[in-house]
């Protein structure tokens, strides 16, 4: 059986904890910025935040990339396609 995009967003939606959708809407809203920044914004324990961040990149929502010491977490295309899909749907 071959799910569509949209259904396989659905269940990934709803798979995720609740501070996963505030980091994704913290990083549509402000761009691109270092865990410390993502953890203040949306409002997410660090602890948590890199717990969500996996998460995230593991389903290849979100890339951390590292700019000096700081871990860069922004939002992949799939990301911004989640992020339209959730918002219509």
């Amino acid at each position: 059986m071959t799910a569509t995009l949209v259904e396989y967003f659905a269940g990934v939606q709803h798979r995720l904890p609740d501070e996963a959708e505030r980091v994704l809407r913290a990083l549509e809203d402000y761009g691109p910025m270092n865990k410390e920044e993502l953890s203040l914004t949306a409002k997410v324990k660090r602890a948590v935040l890199d717990h969500v961040v996996m998460q995230l990149y593991a389903l290849g929502l979100v890339d951390v990339a590292t700019e000096g010491k700081s871990k860069m977490c922004s939002l992949t295309s799939l990301g911004w396609d989640f992020l339209g899909i959730s918002k219509a749907g």
